[in-house]
């Protein structure tokens, strides 16, 4: 009875928020025209703000002064509201989570549109799945993108390349055999990314990481040779580091992306060179250490309808059982040493101009929210001395430009019309994209 008391009264807060899967009938008009208080268009906040999107693509967008309303345009003014566009999350999972439970068992087409669905509930509209992907992955890769389907849009990297015995580790992480690659040489390690390459890919991940010295590495040998295959095929490269060492060795091999932050160490000024002469992006995931004792910490966010609509019912009831809460704080200080860690070397990293993508490793565990952890880790990254906008813009403009989407992220002639209508201005308290009141995709209003 209690639950479902605590049910009805979350719809009926959360129903703009809802909005599942479904566009509403198309507009009158080819063209709209959307007024608000502000607008952030992936770079900068415009006041007195005009959007005008033709056939689902911006037509212009600037102040209300200088924008004329096409003749026969629907009108929509939002009045005091702030428009941005949809969040692209740079490295999250998809389809591994079950309850409480993860691993590649539960992969399976219900469970990757459930987290699509979920991300896009959350203002996220495109989603790089950034390894761990079962043979399922390519097919769906096809179909879960673009107009006709009911979440974000589906990236990512296929299985990717880890270590022989090594990360991902198959025990922790539930991993089966088909979702990750273990090339034992050089040449082996070659012919598994053209292998993922025709198969259909984004990216190409790869693991170097030796999870505290509990697994074996993956050898400097191997991890060139699928880098540099990679950029043979065309795509761009990102790995999994947790040690400042790793960030370096990889970066010399000239990986393209750091898909976690540097966590056992302080970043020094040689990272920072090598980073910023080989222009490499850095998505520090903060999300990835925290979710592991947050959520005890603050049992009163079970309180918050945004955050108890993005839980399963079985991780609903692990998050209010006290004894779980201890057990979690009890065992929270090496991963809020990681936290800290990570938030240090964010802040010298963005201080000396590299440049940053917003992900949090979302999907991967049931303790990584999907489309939560995405508002979480906007806040983490204002923590780690971003302003506002730049966090905004790690969310949007620069999650497109690392996974080389030229139409989206933006709120500018010719991208895709994906934007988010809040109920207050992010760049004022970033907890505000929180005041999520509609998504829109494509020119048209997602509803439940």
């Amino acid at each position: 009875m209690l639950r479902s008391l605590v049910l009805k009264s979350v719809l009926a807060v959360m129903a703009p928020l809802a909005a599942l899967a479904a566009c509403v009938a198309p507009q009158q008009t080819d063209v709209l025209v959307v007024d608000a208080s502000a607008i952030f268009d992936g770079r900068d906040v415009i006041r007195d703000a005009r959007l005008v999107v033709r056939e689902g693509r911006v037509e212009a967008v600037g102040p209300q002064s200088e924008i004329a309303a096409p003749a026969g345009a629907e009108i929509l003014d939002y009045g005091d509201r702030f428009l941005m566009p949809g969040m692209i999350a740079s490295h999250s999972h998809v389809g591994t989570v079950s309850g409480t439970e993860h691993g590649g068992r539960f992969y399976s087409r219900e469970t990757v549109e459930r987290d699509l669905a979920q991300f896009q509930r959350y203002g996220v509209v495109a989603v790089n799945a950034l390894g761990l992907n079962r043979p399922l992955f390519h097919e769906l890769r096809k179909e879960l993108r673009g107009p006709g389907h009911d979440g974000a849009d589906l990236f990512g990297a296929g299985a990717g390349v880890g270590a022989v015995d090594g990360a991902p580790p198959m025990d922790r992480m539930g991993v089966m055999p088909d979702q990750a690659m273990r090339p034992a040489t050089p040449e082996e390690a070659r012919a598994a990314v053209r292998e993922t390459a025709e198969a259909g890919v984004d990216i190409i991940k790869i693991w170097v990481d030796p999870m505290g010295g509990q697994v074996p590495k993956m050898p400097e040998a191997i991890y060139a040779a699928a880098i540099s295959e990679a950029h043979a095929q065309g795509l761009r490269a990102a790995a999994h580091i947790h040690d400042l060492e790793d960030a370096k060795g990889v970066i010399r091999a000239g990986v393209d992306i750091v898909g976690h932050g540097v966590r056992d160490a302080p970043v020094d000024q040689e990272l920072i060179a090598l980073m910023l002469e080989q222009d490499v992006w850095y998505v520090p995931t903060i999300n990835i250490d925290e979710a592991n004792y947050i959520y005890a910490e603050h049992p009163e966010w079970l309180e918050d309808p945004f955050f108890l609509a993005a839980l399963s019912p079985e991780l609903e009831a692990q998050l209010r059982d006290e004894a779980w809460r201890q057990r979690a704080l009890d065992g929270a200080g090496s991963a809020r040493m990681a936290v800290m860690n990570n938030l240090r070397n964010l802040q010298r990293l963005h201080a000396a101009g590299v440049k940053v993508a917003l992900g949090t490793d979302s999907g991967a565990t049931a303790l990584r929210i999907p489309g939560f952890a995405e508002h979480r880790e906007l806040e983490l990254l204002v923590l780690a001395g971003m302003t506002p906008t730049e966090a905004l813009a790690a969310a949007t403009a620069n999650g497109a430009a690392l996974m080389g989407l030229s139409d989206r992220g933006q709120l500018a002639p010719g991208f895709v019309a994906d934007f988010l209508v809040l109920e207050a201005d992010p760049t004022v308290d970033i907890r505000a994209t929180r005041s999520l009141a509609e998504v829109w995709r494509g020119g048209y209003r997602v509803d439940q």
